[in-house]
């Protein structure tokens, strides 16, 4: 018979979740007097970016079977919320460092609970971007919402993996975070966000298909978009099979290192 007070494993993860979230969230929010306006500011900039190079460069604004500012807006966002996943997961195990004194507190939790919150960050400002932008008289509404809801959820997934990777080789190798976030440059121009791939040559496509965010944008705006069209190659099994695969050896290193990590 369970004594009054005790808890069962489920309720103590959850409660430190719990208390992790809130943590997480507050340290985000208030990071510095504008860190909270930087969430919306943040996208918004690129887009801003983007199409005053576009304007310089005399190319048209139109995407076929899509319109450039909606075509941007929704690469854009799933491209920092897969960004900021990487970028703060990976440093979540040493950034709290002094919460292992807990033994309920596992290494593991601290990547789950940062990645859950830069998904729902970035999943609140992708809806107010969606209003902001139709306010202004851009067609914002998706033609299959549930399919690009899928998409969504899918990279968030598959981010959250890469990231209980990453996090487990940075604790282990802390220099290793300056080479990752130095890749995210590159990254951002071959996963299509600015120019859509089929605008590049034949031979090439077929290297940047390798890419699984690559498929994650072009799918995303495939739901969205009616009548737009992507290029041969472009799959959502591809992209599904990285994720099972990246949240696998993401949780085996995580349990295969986690005294090593606490340690570290």
């Amino acid at each position: 018979m369970k004594t009054l007070g005790t808890r069962t494993p489920l309720q103590v993860t959850w409660n430190v979740w719990e208390g992790l979230f809130l943590r997480e969230a507050v340290a985000r929010l208030s990071a510095d007097r504008i860190a909270w306006i930087w969430l919306v500011a943040e996208p918004i900039a690129h887009v801003a970016l983007l199409v005053w190079l576009r304007t310089i460069m005399g190319r048209i604004k139109i995407i076929p079977g899509a319109d450039f500012i909606p075509w941007l807006v929704v690469g854009i966002t799933l491209f920092i919320m897969f960004r900021n996943q990487l970028n703060r997961g990976m440093e979540a195990i040493n950034a709290n460092k002094s919460l292992f004194a807990y033994r309920q507190v596992l290494p593991v939790d601290t990547v789950l609970i940062r990645c859950g919150l830069e998904g729902l960050l970035s999943s609140v400002v992708v809806v107010l971007m969606l209003f902001g932008f139709s306010a202004v008289g851009y067609d914002m509404t998706p033609h299959r919402p549930l399919g690009s809801l899928l998409i969504w959820v899918t990279v968030l997934c598959f981010g959250l993996g890469v990231a209980l990777i990453l996090s487990t080789a940075v604790t282990i190798a802390q220099e290793l975070s300056k080479f990752i976030r130095m890749a995210m440059f590159p990254l951002y121009f071959l996963s299509g966000i600015m120019i859509p791939v089929k605008y590049f040559p034949r031979e090439l496509q077929e290297y940047l298909l390798y890419n699984p965010v690559l498929h994650g944008v072009e799918l995303i705006r495939l739901g969205y978009f009616e009548y737009y069209r992507v290029v041969d190659g472009i799959s959502y099994t591809y992209l599904l099979l990285w994720t099972t695969v990246s949240l696998t050896l993401g949780f085996l290193l995580q349990m295969r290192f986690s005294t090593r990590l606490v340690a570290k």
